[in-house]
């Protein structure tokens, strides 16, 4: 299973939400590149870096912090937030991106998405699935739909998706454990899915339950933050 930390931009500035409020926003960092070299220094090989003006303004805003982690360190990142054109897509592989993360715009414009999928490769393209009691939500959380979530993520996986983020909002930046029963579902119910499991990790305890189920990834963020989680804990599942 992999461990991939993630790093949230607002204004540059490494910072946290809390189940996706921008009003709970709390800085951590003012410099994301030194987050990511210290990931980088504990063995870590993966990042989850997220736009937040990106998704709230929809289109693609902290490009440049992705070029700057990108060029400075070995680390594979995953982008997204904001990712609604060609143009955006074209920006945020050219700044570096190893795979870039689509949400909304899997939820507004599918045969686009579907396009990204078939030009670059389901190894370069992951499917957001984030939701609030198993509804899809986009623009940055800020907007719950009718979409539900497993018929959805099936419905992609069917279609040459492979890798799927999912997060459950409800637990987001809330340090109260992960989705686990959700997910044991998503991967009883849909043949062939990586799943990376996002959102409410709040001990090393919660990394093995994951890995047993068969969760491709997980993701790590406030609880690094907040230093429930010690990036020395994490080494033997790195190298593992």
């Amino acid at each position: 299973m992999r461990i991939i930390p993630a790093i949230d931009i607002i204004d540059g500035k490494c910072v946290r939400l809390s189940q996706g409020d921008y009003s709970t926003q709390k800085v951590y960092n003012e410099d994301p590149l030194e987050v990511a070299k210290l990931f980088e220094a504990h063995g870590i090989e993966y990042l989850h870096l997220v736009d937040l003006d990106g998704a709230k303004s929809k289109h693609i805003v902290n490009y440049k912090i992705l070029e700057n982690i990108a060029s400075n360190t070995q680390l594979k990142v995953d982008f997204g937030g904001g990712i609604k054109s060609e143009e955006d897509l074209k920006i945020a592989f050219e700044s570096g991106a190893n795979q870039i993360t689509g949400g909304s715009i899997a939820v507004s414009n599918r045969e686009l998405f579907l396009k990204w999928l078939k030009t670059y490769g389901s190894n370069k393209i992951i499917l957001g699935a984030d939701a609030m009691n198993e509804s899809i939500a986009t623009q940055g959380w800020t907007k719950e739909s009718t979409i539900s979530l497993i018929p959805f993520v099936t419905g992609y996986v069917r279609e040459g998706v492979k890798y799927v983020i999912c997060t459950d909002i409800s637990k987001d930046g809330m340090l109260a454990g992960p989705s686990a029963e959700l997910y044991q579902r998503m991967l009883n119910k849909i043949e062939g899915l990586k799943l990376i499991a996002s959102g409410g990790i709040s001990r090393i305890e919660e990394l093995p339950v994951l890995r047993d189920m068969g969760c491709d990834g997980v993701i790590i963020g406030k609880a690094i933050y907040e230093n429930r989680i010690d990036l020395k804990q994490l080494e033997p599942f790195i190298t593992s």
